[in-house]
């Protein structure tokens, strides 16, 4: 790994929960292998392009990293109902690449949900923007696209790793909200992990109290990593 350089983002109100107060620790790479990424997974790292974090608040360890083991996990029944509502789509995986298309869906995801949910006002995503977050990384990276008949209504972007996948971020069509797409995406990565015999999907934060964030400790069993480190059964 060839790391740039590493720095400390100013205390802020917190995305999250937003009576507390967040800050994060930042490492910007050149050069990264996907085995190298898996290890800073283990020990609560998340990316987004080159860039890694990891929450370092000063009063709150609200974020959990929680992983799901795949041997072991079985749907409810709300996941199975998922499951069930979506198998009219048609899924391609790929390389990543920005279209007109991928940022029209994106921005009107994040204006849904800045007026359903309360997050940040949402300005629209920029080609290079989205580029540097979601095409252009240090190792492979896949694309998953997801549409009704011709129509574009879901994407998310997924680290397949030695021992390990990883769910970096899904976005969809507020109008199919009634699919649970979210849900259908996980389940999708954990069926696909299941298949290549990969033991791990990692779900990046759960945040008690985010009401965008607890839906993946629903993913059960599930892993957290406790305050030794370790990857311990998770009970919400």
């Amino acid at each position: 790994m060839q790391s740039l350089y590493t720095f400390h983002s100013f205390p802020s109100a917190c995305s999250y929960l937003p009576e507390e107060t967040s800050r994060l620790a930042y490492e910007i790479v050149a050069e990264m292998s996907a085995e190298e990424y898996e290890d800073r997974l283990i020990v609560g790292w998340r990316r987004f392009g080159f860039t890694m974090f990891q929450p370092r608040c000063a009063s709150c360890q609200a974020c959990q990293s929680i992983r799901v083991p795949i041997a072991t996990f079985r749907p409810n029944r709300s996941q199975r109902r998922a499951w069930n509502g979506n198998l009219d789509l048609r899924i391609t995986v790929g390389d990543p690449c920005v279209t007109e298309e991928k940022l029209a869906l994106y921005d009107r995801f994040h204006s849904f949900q800045a007026d359903a949910r309360g997050w940040p006002s949402h300005d629209p995503k920029q080609e290079a923007s989205y580029q540097e977050s979601f095409v252009d990384n240090p190792f492979p990276t896949q694309e998953w696209c997801y549409y009704l008949n011709d129509r574009l209504i879901g994407v998310g972007y997924v680290d397949r790793l030695p021992n390990a996948m990883s769910a970096i971020y899904f976005f969809h069509d507020p109008r199919e909200r009634h699919r649970s797409l979210g849900t259908f995406n996980v389940l999708r990565i954990i069926a696909e992990a299941a298949r290549v015999r990969i033991p791990y999907l990692y779900l990046g934060y759960y945040v008690q109290g985010c009401q965008s964030l607890e839906y993946k400790a629903n993913f059960t069993p599930n892993e957290v990593i406790d305050a030794n480190g370790d990857w311990v059964p998770f009970h919400v």
